[in-house]
């Protein structure tokens, strides 16, 4: 007979259900191997899927992977937010709030998860700061294979560039939320133009704006992932990771800590909110967090 896992599905940067970016949970993957990771990862068919294993030291909470339906991958946001808040809600009333360590392929991940509003909200340091990479491609041409006009890239002294916190992005500023609701990838086009992240995969694009939809956000901003066929992520936590490396070199905002809130997901009718907190000093990123709410919507068992 087969055994069973527990899993769960989240909804991740968002208060209420269906809304925001959601993500199944497999508890207890012991005996799980990547191919069967991977299998499961394509039978729920989301963005991503969160295995939890034991950890490998015992002071940490848990080991976690993290598969597309294609691949698997380093780190991403809305897994350890909604991961985060998953083993909260499985421990005893008490323990619904604290601190701990998840062990990801990228390395460790320190979390905090809190109540906060409504419901339990989770964030976490970026176990990498952000770098910038090198892009061939100019800004007309990243332009065009989003359907955009010169005209529509760009914004103040803000420019197309590439960054990465774990996971790489083209980051492209648009001049307003109508050039952001306008962006239609060329798959092809972007195929040839972006550098590539893995042997199975091309950077993503990143669309942003300074003009936003609620006037409580800082960015308002869109995720498109290439593929056959490419699709959009309605809140994506690796890359207001790497975002963070261009808000610094952009608008190099002063010492102290920083908090921006970036609306995402809402072109595609899953609006959704990502905190994204930096501690600047001497001008200089020291730390970064991702943060955000997550709520369950629904839980089963794994047959396998």
């Amino acid at each position: 007979m087969a055994r069973g896992r527990r899993y769960f599905i989240y909804d991740v940067f968002t208060e209420k259900r269906l809304a925001g970016n959601p993500l199944a949970v497999v508890m207890d993957c012991n005996g799980l191997d990547s191919a069967a990771m991977q299998a499961i990862a394509r039978e729920f068919d989301l963005s991503e899927t969160a295995f939890v294993l034991p950890p490998k030291n015992p002071a940490h909470k848990a080991r976690v992977r993290i598969f597309t339906p294609d691949y698997e991958m380093p780190f991403a946001g809305h897994p350890t937010v909604g991961t985060a808040i998953a083993l909260s809600e499985m421990g005893a009333d008490n323990d619904l709030a604290g601190i701990f360590v998840l062990e990801e392929n990228i390395g460790l991940v320190r979390c905090a998860v809190n109540k906060l509003g409504n419901g339990l909200f989770a964030e976490f340091d970026l176990p990498k700061l952000p770098e910038q990479l090198s892009l061939s491609a100019d800004d007309e041409a990243i332009g065009a294979a989003l359907g955009l006009g010169p005209h529509e890239i760009g914004f103040e002294n803000h420019r197309v560039s590439l960054w990465s916190a774990g996971v790489p992005y083209v980051i492209v500023p648009v001049a307003d939320i109508n050039a952001a609701a306008k962006v239609r990838l060329d798959n092809e086009a972007w195929m040839e133009l972006a550098p590539r992240k893995s042997d199975v995969a091309v950077a993503s694009a990143y669309v942003y704006s300074r003009e936003t939809v609620d006037h409580t956000s800082s960015f308002h901003a869109r995720m498109i992932v290439p593929g056959s066929p490419s699709y959009e992520d309605p809140a994506t936590g690796s890359a207001a990771a790497a975002f963070a490396g261009a808000i610094m070199h952009f608008d190099r905002p002063t010492d102290g800590g920083q908090r921006f809130w970036i609306e995402q997901g809402i072109e595609m009718g899953r609006p959704s909110r990502i905190r994204l907190e930096l501690d600047i000093s001497g001008g200089i990123l020291v730390a970064a967090r991702v943060g955000g709410h997550a709520v369950r919507v629904s839980e089963g068992v794994l047959l396998v």
